[in-house]
């Protein structure tokens, strides 16, 4: 396993995160902590999550491992804020200063620790303004309840909307950002990637086999099978991910993934994981042999003439199958 600079911060973080949205949901817990487990012992440090995640239990289940191997001082722990947890709130969601702190106690509760090491907003909320926001999340460090904070499918301008009024107002700055990124969805490319490259950014991609599509367990013409996450699902986003152009990038990434005698999945994280400006590709393993394929990325390398065969069928900085439309709206009220 190797290790990357967390953006410009010095903290040292494993080229693959463990992605814990499954933990205490589909997986359950004495499955999740034994990945966990697996995990560490392979070399990762990096752990996602979020407060949303099976309503609290995906934390829950990190703290309840961490707390039983002893190994929470060794872990860079990511959680998230943004999403409704209390239904029947109107306060209960958003990146407002009074849902940001009721979130972050409770998510040190579930996590049974001290500290946040990297607190981000899981979404944009273009209904206010950004300094609210800043102020909430720089008050967190200052008290020393989290370390570092971060973003999650911002576009390139809200970020340097929020780098420059962290400046001008003297705040702890974003450290981090989460964006969609894999072969089939590379818009990032555009501005993200070299936004991240001019201010020391660290980019934590998600859904790097676009949602499970880029492991090939899909078949043109056939229904999604039972279990799997496209099932039963008919929306634009799943449409675009089984269109036949989706399946010609996943015919071409098979035939590579052969080549090289890996598997697609495995190829495809690598693709990610050596791309430009990336820090971590987040994995999601809902099994341990998931696990087990994720963590043989790290021994594929890619090739330039890797690249320019990817290249061909999944053009740079265009979405074959945009797996998400993030709220890159203008903010209703501008910083103050």
């Amino acid at each position: 396993m190797q290790y990357r600079d967390l953006g410009r911060t010095g903290v040292q973080v494993s080229e693959l995160c463990l992605g814990c949205m499954m933990f205490g949901g589909r997986t359950e817990p004495q499955v999740s902590m034994d990945i966990i487990d697996r995990a560490i012992d392979a070399g990762i440090n990096f752990f996602d999550t979020a407060n949303v995640y099976n309503r609290g239990r995906s934390e829950e289940v990190v703290g309840q491992a961490l707390k039983r191997n002893g190994k929470r001082n060794r872990i860079v722990i990511a959680t998230k804020v943004h999403g409704r947890m209390i239904e029947d709130d109107p306060n209960g969601r958003g990146n407002h200063r009074r849902h940001i702190i009721q979130q972050c106690e409770d998510s040190l509760r579930r996590l049974q620790t001290d500290w946040i090491d990297v607190y981000q907003l899981h979404r944009p909320d273009s209904g206010l303004a950004i300094d609210e926001t800043l102020r909430a999340l720089d008050d967190l460090i200052r008290h020393g309840k989290v370390r570092y904070i971060g973003t999650s499918t911002f576009a390139a301008w809200q970020l340097m909307e929020a780098l420059w009024a962290a400046k001008e107002l003297g705040l702890n700055r974003f450290v981090t950002e989460q964006p969609p990124y894999h072969l089939l969805d590379r818009r990032i490319e555009r501005e993200l990637v070299p936004f991240a490259q001019t201010y020391g950014v660290a980019l934590i991609p998600w859904s790097p086999l676009a949602g499970g599509f880029l492991t090939g367990k899909y078949r043109p013409g056939e229904a999604p099978p039972e279990g799997t996450r496209l099932a039963g699902r008919d929306d634009p986003r799943t449409r675009a991910l089984l269109a036949e152009r989706s399946y010609g990038v996943l015919e071409t990434l098979q035939t590579m993934a052969a080549e090289k005698g890996v598997t697609a999945s495995q190829l495809a994280l690598a693709w990610v994981a050596q791309q430009p400006a990336i820090t971590a590709p987040i994995i999601g393993p809902r099994t341990m042999e998931q696990l087990e394929d994720n963590l043989g990325a790290i021994e594929v390398v890619i090739t330039d003439e890797d690249r320019r065969r990817f290249d061909e069928v999944a053009p740079p900085g265009r979405a074959i199958a945009p797996y998400y439309e993030a709220d890159f709206g203008p903010h209703r009220y501008r910083w103050i």
